[in-house]
């Protein structure tokens, strides 16, 4: 995984959607789904990009099945953008960078 994507666990996942002073992007994923597989390196590059502003944080759905109950992820890839520790956008799939970054609510 790259080292400007964190991982988010039971235990972290509150502290860190709560006390980020800038939006974090959580996506909930597995290491046997393809899509998963295809959008990861945008959201690494993502997060290399916005160091300083955008934390992107990833939740494996198989090792954390009840954060992915609480929040209802019935499909993966994912993606819930929390802005002040609210869910402000979600997006279930795989699209282009730039589609993906308007859809989460990010400007370009």
């Amino acid at each position: 995984m790259n080292t400007f994507v964190v991982t988010a666990t039971d235990t972290t996942f509150e502290t860190m959607i709560h006390k980020a002073t800038h939006p974090v992007i959580v996506d909930f994923w597995a290491a046997w789904c393809q899509p998963c597989l295809r959008v990861s390196p945008l959201l690494e590059a993502l997060a290399q990009e916005r160091t300083d502003a955008l934390t992107v944080a990833k939740v494996n759905v198989d090792e954390e099945p009840e954060l992915a109950r609480r929040f209802g992820i019935q499909s993966i890839p994912t993606l819930i953008r929390f802005d002040e520790g609210k869910e402000t956008h979600r997006v279930v799939g795989v699209y282009p960078k730039t589609h993906l970054m308007a859809r989460l609510g990010l400007k370009d």
